[in-house]
């Protein structure tokens, strides 16, 4: 960082300079752009031997503080009720919406419904037809269409 500081001092008497002395600081430039093109390469050197540093001091706090253990949320895991159709896929227990898509891909790997090209893609068979409304869909669509089968 000082050899930063360094070369704008070094650029500001060339400027001041008389015309006469203007040739000479044309040519005494190129010798500058190199010099220059050298000082980056030691700022980059310094500013990631610095981060290191900074990171390897943080550690030691970060250590010091325990971790929060993350708790469930309680309506995320409510039991929902689910419609008939719904029902004949993945059984008529009330069950949460976490265990609702698990059992839907449970079906769908058992009766190999998911499309052999492209693996994101769902066909559905007359059961799953008749909760998911389409022929095929997507595995990120089959989530949304579920809201309408549970309450």
């Amino acid at each position: 960082m000082a050899t930063a500081k360094k070369a704008p001092a070094k650029k500001a008497p060339a400027k001041k300079a008389a015309p006469a002395k203007k040739v000479a600081a044309k040519k005494a430039a190129p010798a500058k752009k190199a010099a220059a093109k050298k000082a980056p390469a030691k700022k980059v050197a310094a500013k990631k031997a610095a981060p290191a540093k900074k990171v390897a001091a943080k550690k030691p706090a970060a250590k010091k503080a325990p971790a929060k253990k993350r708790v469930p949320n309680a309506a995320f895991m409510r039991p929902l009720t689910l419609s008939a159709a719904l029902a004949a896929v993945v059984g008529d227990k009330p069950l949460p919406r976490t265990e609702i898509v698990r059992k839907l891909w449970i079906y769908i790997k058992s009766k190999g419904l998911q499309d052999k090209v492209n693996k994101r893609m769902i066909n559905a068979d007359e059961k799953l037809r008749a909760v998911l409304g389409k022929a095929q869909v997507s595995m990120f669509e089959m989530a949304g269409l579920i809201g309408k089968h549970v309450k």
